[in-house]
Order: C-alpha cells, then structure tokens, then sequence
C-alpha cells in the first residue's frame, strides 16, 4: 500500500497568487504537522514557494483549514498574515461555499435531502458519532447531498457543508447506512489500496481576501478507476 505524497515537485497547484495558495490534496498528503512525525504539506509548500521564488530565510504559510488525511482535494494556505486573518474570518464565518463529492455504498434514502444530526466526538479513537437528537457535548452539524451519479456498486453524491465538524460527512453519511468507499473507521468493509476513502473537497467558492474578487477553485478527482468513470 503506498501513499503517493506531495513534493515541492510535484506539487498539484491549483490558484497561486502574492495572498494565497491553493492546492490539491493527495490522498497520503497531512495537512499540519501530528504525532506521525511525517512532513506536513504546509512545509512542502513553503519548501515549493522557497524555491519557486528565491526566498532567502523562512516562509510564512499560515495554515487556514484542514482535510482528513485519507481525503483528497482543496486546501487553501494564506502566504501574509493579513490574508490568514481574513481568511480565517471568512471560514470561521461559514462565508465559504465548500462542494464535496463523495462515493458511497448503498443507496440513499432520498435522491436529495437536507441531513442534520448532533456530532459527539470521541477523542481517543478519534471518531465522531452522528446522534438524531441532541446529546451532551454535541454539534449541531448540517449539510445537503444529492445523489450526481449511479456507478455498478457504488452511489457518487455531491454534498454541500453548512456546518464544519470533525468527520462531519464521514460520520453523517454512515448514519444513514451510506459508508464511503474506503471508510473502515465509519462502517465500510474493506480499506481502499492507497489507504484512502473516496472524498474529495471538490469546489471552493471565497472572496479573495485582499483582492475582493470572487474565486471558484475546482480540483479535479484523483486519477483512479472509480473516480475517472466521472
């Protein structure tokens, strides 16, 4: 099982400009450095943007949000800190359009629905389980999906975050019997060969935040056999 990981390289650069970077997420990719000890992708982009630009000393890379390691696509990085502070405002602030594809097994329910459950988080085995009705120390978490595509064994649905919790499409669409391909931790049967689940944060559409332009970035699927029957 090996997990392709990003370089400064090979790098998948999806918007470059002086405020921002955006890039596509590989599958082994970890966005901040953990206990792994392994190079997170904020040290690739600034070891990429060092030697893409000739800069002497240290980056600055300010690290606006995440994706789960065994996901794949968008991940914004601030290169100012005045771009980090406003982008850390309009992602606190929901003010984001964030478009996730996700490939499931089973059908579900509906073709389309608007999903609200109560996410509890459990810190030891890292994991976060989607309750009906509200629970002590739990999140209201939210989301739409639509069901964009009927493969052979598997369901492709198209899924809009209104909240941003830890595992939240993960955890939701396991509630209601749709594991993600991949997904051991949330009830699928087997593991993908790179160790990867199908989830890719697929759309991101944000006001620059020193430009004040509107950007959609959209980042293309892995390049595997489920995905490329899109």
């Amino acid at each position: 099982m090996s997990k392709l990981v990003s370089n400064k390289d090979n790098l998948k650069v999806l918007h470059e400009d002086n405020h921002i970077m955006v890039v596509n997420k590989r599958v082994g990719d970890i966005v901040q450095g953990d206990k792994t000890g392994d190079k997170p992708l904020s040290e690739v982009v600034k070891e990429y943007i060092k030697d893409k630009y000739n800069k002497p000393g240290e980056v600055f890379l300010g690290v606006v949000h995440r994706l789960d390691r065994p996901t794949t696509g968008i991940v914004v990085f601030a290169r100012t800190s005045k771009a980090l502070t406003r982008l850390n405002e309009l992602f606190s602030k929901r003010e984001t359009q964030k478009t996730y594809w996700a490939v499931v097994k089973n059908k579900p329910p509906k073709t389309e629905d608007n999903l609200v459950h109560f996410l509890k988080r459990n810190e030891k085995n890292n994991t976060s389980k989607a309750h009906l009705k509200e629970v002590p120390e739990s999140k209201k978490a939210s989301l739409d999906y639509k069901i964009i595509k009927e493969l052979n064994n598997y369901f492709v649905l198209e899924i809009n975050l209104h909240t941003g919790r830890h595992h939240q499409i993960r955890a939701q669409l396991s509630a209601i019997g749709c594991p993600i391909k991949g997904d051991l931790k949330y009830g699928f049967d087997r593991s993908n060969p790179d160790g990867g689940i199908h989830l890719h944060a697929r759309k991101l559409v944000f006001i620059h935040p020193v430009t004040k332009e509107t950007l959609e970035i959209i980042a293309p699927t892995p390049n595997e056999v489920i995905w490329n029957a899109l």
